[in-house]
């Protein structure tokens, strides 16, 4: 079985601040133990390089790009995926709602998946399963 890793995710396991770190350092090793194929997207990568190295600093960005995104199966967000979810963007009209985000749901839509690693609710109000399950 495989599922979907998200930006709110992969800073979390970078961050030890992060209030929801340990839940999602355990949903990681549970998914990576399990042997599960790990997508993400070009726009989540791009995303979570900007976030980390921001946040972090350039250390942590060695860190992702050296031992998380080598367990990533990265899938290129194409013309017709992008313009989906410019589509979807438009149509869900939510200010919090990022073109990631809907870059995300049309992918995961698009391979099957249902779980995702995530703290980010709005994959749950789109009808996915979240890893670590939200606690409110």
């Amino acid at each position: 079985m495989s599922l979907f890793i998200d930006t709110s995710a992969l800073y979390a396991l970078l961050d030890g601040e992060e209030p929801r770190h340990a839940e999602v350092v355990a949903a990681w090793q549970t998914v990576t133990g399990n042997e599960r194929m790990l997508f993400t997207s070009n726009y989540v990568l791009v995303e979570t390089f900007a976030l980390v190295q921001r946040r972090l600093g350039l250390e942590a960005v060695h860190g992702l790009a050296d031992v998380l995104v080598p367990l990533l199966q990265p899938v290129w967000v194409d013309e017709e995926l992008h313009a989906a979810a410019v589509a979807s963007l438009f149509t869900a009209a939510q200010r919090r709602l990022s073109l990631v985000d809907c870059a995300s749901f049309e992918l995961m839509r698009r391979l099957g998946l249902t779980d995702v690693l995530a703290l980010d609710t709005d994959f749950a109000r789109q009808g996915f399963n979240l890893l670590p399950a939200d606690q409110t």
